[in-house]
């Protein structure tokens, strides 16, 4: 039998994070091995315990989510990243994705749909509410410097791909017959010339390039869903 998914819940609201951890903990896949109260604590418990997923709200006393996630990817990049907030603002899904999230979920989503996403993400998956991804596309359309992937070597083209798809570093080693080294090695060049800072970003700014960068289709797949057709127009339905 396969070990749970070890997630770390992070919420400054202990009504909250304890009913999260009793409903999650319910489900004989996920464990939940810690609660941190604080943003602060949530970096030491990440580092100490190196969980599978992390849960993070953005609001909470002294160090935030956000610069938790950016702390916690930065000192333990394994680890899964997920945002359970309230808050619908831009600039802070933005900022998380930035800072390193592979997640971000709002609290108002039903308990059997965050045990799917945490799922989801700690199987190399990135999950947006749907209801925001538009507009994050949106933001991720402005120009970027003409130069950004014609700097790409065609490599990276090809490691980017696989990011796009929920590749892991291993299994994209496996697969271009590379040590997860190497791949760690490709993976910084490339979002040091995207001028980005996660790879979440970095694959959905791929997908904004079009043919010139990645398929279209591939990036849209991995990402938001499949392709349907309603009244003759294509549609992208969330996964």
């Amino acid at each position: 039998m396969a070990r749970p998914i070890r997630i770390l819940l992070a919420d400054d609201h202990p009504l909250f994070r304890e009913g999260a951890a009793h409903s999650l903990g319910a489900e004989p896949d996920l464990e939940v091995i810690a609660q941190a109260g604080s943003g602060e604590e949530a970096v030491e418990l990440a580092q100490r315990l190196r969980p599978d997923v992390v849960l993070l709200d953005i609001t909470m006393p002294g160090l935030g989510g956000i610069a938790a996630a950016g702390a916690i990817a930065a000192s333990a990049p394994e680890v899964r990243i997920m945002m359970l907030t309230v808050s619908e603002n831009e600039p802070n899904l933005l900022a998380a994705l930035k800072a390193g999230a592979h997640g971000y979920v709002l609290k108002g989503v039903s308990a059997s749909e965050l045990r799917a996403i945490i799922r989801r993400v700690a199987g190399g998956e990135t999950y947006v509410t749907p209801a925001l991804a538009a507009e994050l596309l949106t933001e991720l359309s402005r120009p970027r410097p003409l130069d950004s992937f014609s700097a790409l070597t065609a490599r990276e083209y090809g490691v980017l791909k696989l990011v796009s798809q929920g590749l892991s570093n291993r299994e994209i080693g496996e697969r271009l017959h590379l040590a997860e080294k190497t791949v760690k090695h490709h993976m910084t060049s490339i979002l040091q010339k995207l001028h980005v800072r996660s790879r979440t970003e970095a694959a959905l700014i791929a997908m904004q390039r079009g043919s010139s960068a990645l398929p279209d289709a591939d990036v849209r797949r991995a990402l938001f869903g499949q392709k349907t057709v309603a009244d003759g127009k294509p549609r992208w339905r969330p996964k």
